[in-house]
This record gives C-alpha cells, sequence and structure tokens, in this order.
C-alpha cells in the first residue's frame, strides 16, 4: 500500500540533541522521544547510560499536541523531564506495552495500526505505527532483552510523507515500511551506532552511519534528518561518521541535520 501523498513540501524539524526532534505537521505539532533532564548517569538493568550534553528546556517547546515516543522503557528515550512533559501533551503514541504502562493520554500502537487526528483547519492526518527492533535478529529475540520499539509514519491530503524510526537496527524492517509507505519525503532516522559489549555480543542495537545511508535509499527518501546520534556516552558514531557515510553513498544531499537554534 503506498502513500498517496504527491506533496514536494519539506517540514521544518528542530533538533534538541539525542533522540529529541519537533516538527510541525499539518497544523500539529509533534515531539519526538522526549529527553530533556541535565547530564547524568542513570542506572538501568545490566548497567549505566551517561548522557553528556544537556538539551533545551521543556519550557521553550510551546505547545505540543503528540509526541511520538518509541518506547518508554529507556531513560535515553524517555526521561524523568519527558515523563513530566507527557502530562501536559494531549496524546502520547507509542508501543502496545508503553500504552498500557504510561496510562491515560497514552494509546499503544500495533504494527500496522493508524490512528486518525483531526487537523485545526479541518482534514486528518493519519498516523501509523511500523514495525522496528531494538537490536541484532529475531524480534522474538531481541524483545525480550530490549523491549518493544515502535516506528511511526504520518501522511495525509496534500501533506508529504514522514517516517520516523524510532529504536529500530532492523533494515528488512525499513524494506517492509518502503514497500507499503515509500518513497518517504522525509525520515527522521535513529542512528548513532550504540552497542555495548555484555549485550548481543557488541552488535548494533541501533543503526550505525552507513546503515542510516542504506535505508535512506530503501525508502527513497528525499531528505533524511539524523537524531539520536549525539549527547550519550553509548553512542560510538556521531555528526562526522553520518556526513562522510552519506557523502559516500552519494546521499550527502539528502542529508539534513536540522534546525538546532
Amino acid at each position: 500500500m503506498a502513500s498517496t501523498s504527491t506533496s514536494s513540501e519539506q517540514i521544518p524539524v528542530r533538533v534538541f540533541g539525542g533522540p529529541t526532534a519537533l516538527f510541525e505537521y499539518g497544523g500539529l505539532r509533534f515531539l519526538t522521544d522526549p529527553t530533556f533532564d541535565a547530564p547524568g548517569t542513570y542506572q538501568v538493568p545490566g548497567g549505566q547510560l551517561t548522557k553528556t550534553a544537556p538539551s533545551a528546556a521543556p519550557a521553550g517547546l510551546g505547545r505540543i499536541d503528540v509526541v511520538l515516543l518509541s518506547h518508554d522503557e529507556h531513560p535515553d528515550n524517555l526521561d524523568t523531564s519527558g515523563r513530566a512533559l507527557l502530562a501536559d501533551v494531549p496524546l502520547t503514541l507509542t508501543t502496545p506495552g508503553g500504552g498500557q504502562r504510561l496510562g491515560s493520554g497514552a494509546k499503544g500502537l500495533a504494527d500496522w495500526e493508524s490512528i486518525e487526528l483531526d487537523r485545526p483547519g479541518g482534514g486528518t492526518i493519519t498516523v501509523t505505527g511500523v514495525p522496528a527492533i531494538h537490536g541484532p535478529g529475531a524480534r522474538e529475540d531481541v524483545e525480550p532483552i530490549t523491549g518493544q520499539v515502535v516506528g511511526f509514519v504520518l501522511t495525509g491530503e496534500s501533506l508529504p510523507t514522514v517516517y520516523v524510526s524510532g529504536d529500530n537496527a532492523s533494515l528488512d524492517m525499513v524494506k517492509q515500511i518502503a514497500e507499503r509507505f515509500g518513497p518517504v519525503e522525509t525520515a527522521i532516522l535513529f542512528a548513532g551506532a550504540p552497542r555495548f559489549a555484555d549485550l548481543f555480543g557488541g552488535e548494533l542495537i541501533v543503526l550505525d552511519s552507513a546503515q542510516a545511508a542504506q535505508a535512506t535509499r530503501i525508502l527513497g527518501a528525499r531528505r533524511v534528518v539524523p537524531v539520536h546520534y549525539d549527547s550519550w556516552a553509548h553512542f560510538t558514531e556521531g555528526r562526522d561518521e553520518l556526513v562522510a557515510a552519506f557523502t559516500d553513498a552519494g546521499l550527502g544531499d539528502r542529508l539534513d541535520l536540522g534546525d538546532r537554534s
């Protein structure tokens, strides 16, 4: 099922660091994985995560209509400040499990499940939950260790198609999404090549820079805004690696590092 959008409009995307980005689409304002805590160390099962750089304060965000939360179980995707922010947001879309844990105001989306959102000026936006795997290998092997993750595709009449990957490490999932929705206008790709020596034998748990470039080609994405590659110590690749990978793939003109003002 391909997208019916014919718009070539490029939506502005404001990037805050880590996985957090803000964009307006069809008159609604969407925020991805909110992480606004100060730098510090967070204890997680089996170890710790270290945030190395601050993000803008939530008070500077303005109105948020929808949070697109790839998963709620890791502090580098939803931290203490992010959880507090959810209370003031009308709708949080996330995994089925996260929808149950977060309670009122949150809705979980299963694979290919859609929700219609009313646009302020009339018409609707369709947000579809799309598959993601937070590690290498089969979903049934990965999810018991790193949990459920969901990505999102946004579509609407006369609107560009937007894909938000979430913490996905599987190019096979990207291919399935491209078959249904490609080509996409803007892909917000989580990258950074995070890996841990004691987790999956040190294999990637989210895309590296070269895979992000591959995903761009698979999706037919006209623009890619990368997130999830800075501000945390477990990200092993950053801005320079992304620029190099996209340049080497002949896709440098599609890479957009977003507005950080």
